[in-house]
């Protein structure tokens, strides 16, 4: 379960590569949305009411279909939260305290993780304890971006997790209190899973609700790096559920030999991304 610390370091490096590619244009990207947002006229009725409505149907279509929020009461948390529809930031600003939001819950998830011994600790994959930290890392980044862009629009930078995914996380965190290492480690994976999941439909779903090329690139490549994770995390959990964690190793060819033939396009189960468990617009804007 060790794994070569040069193999790694290139895979990291590639990660690190990805990274570095989409957030160069962010923060160009990020200043014309900025700039659009404040020559446009935020304050318009019929604007203002249909995004309240696309709003609406967002929350109905989130909660009736992911998974984490099916066991977080849906129904409760949609009054809630469809009833905060004025709010005093732009519409593009509250894409982006979203957006922060589903980081800063990321970042939160993963140094959470990182305590515990399975992920890590001593006795952790190595591989799977650099993949969190860097990751961990990543998101930090894209939420530093994003609420950069929020203060340039005079709105409130939004530090704080999406608020309606921060019970289910808790949840599921305790529930890991007393399980095995085999367990512990699928029940994390899995949740980071998810969550990476919901960010990248929400970056897809974003891109259709800015209006410039450029700024529809802006979410398209950091949806590229959430995809990337989502795909690193579906091949760890199905080797973990094939009970061969020792296959998640960058350290011998024979590796790729012992593993599954699926392993080869699990990580990429879908040709096109959906949008069904994208986290509405407004779900994580600062009241």
């Amino acid at each position: 379960m060790t794994a070569d610390p040069r193999a790694l370091a290139e895979l990291l490096e590639e990660s690190q590569d990805l990274h570095a590619d989409a957030m160069r244009p962010t923060h160009e990207t990020l200043d014309e949305l900025v700039e659009r947002s404040h020559s446009s006229r935020d304050d318009d009725l019929r604007s203002n009411l249909d995004f309240h409505e696309d709003h609406a149907r967002g929350l109905r279509q989130t909660f009736g279909g992911a998974t984490l929020l099916g066991a977080a009461g849906g129904a409760a948390l949609v009054g809630v939260l469809a009833s905060a529809a004025s709010a005093s930031s732009s519409k593009d600003a509250q894409v982006l305290q979203t957006a922060a939001s589903i980081e800063n819950l990321a970042v939160a998830t993963y140094k959470t993780a990182l305590t515990l011994p399975y992920i890590g600790g001593a006795t952790a994959n190595g591989v799977v304890t650099k993949f969190a930290q860097v990751t961990m890392g990543q998101h930090a980044q894209h939420a530093d971006a994003f609420n950069s862009a929020i203060a340039s629009l005079g709105g409130k930078p939004q530090h704080k997790p999406d608020p309606a995914f921060v019970p289910v996380v808790n949840k599921a965190v305790k529930s890991l209190s007393g399980a095995t290492a085999a367990q512990g480690a699928l029940g994390v994976v899995g949740l980071a899973l998810e969550l990476e999941n919901i960010a990248a439909e929400t970056y897809v779903k974003d891109t259709t609700l800015v209006r410039s090329i450029s700024n529809k690139a802006l979410f398209a490549s950091i949806m590229g790096i959430e995809a990337q994770h989502v795909a690193v995390l579906l091949a760890v959990q199905a080797l973990l559920k094939a009970d061969a964690p020792q296959l998640i190793s960058l350290s011998e060819p024979a590796t790729l030999e012992a593993l599954p033939a699926s392993a080869g396009n699990v990580g990429f189960p879908n040709a096109f991304y959906q949008t069904s468990n994208a986290a509405p617009a407004k779900q994580g804007a600062v009241k």
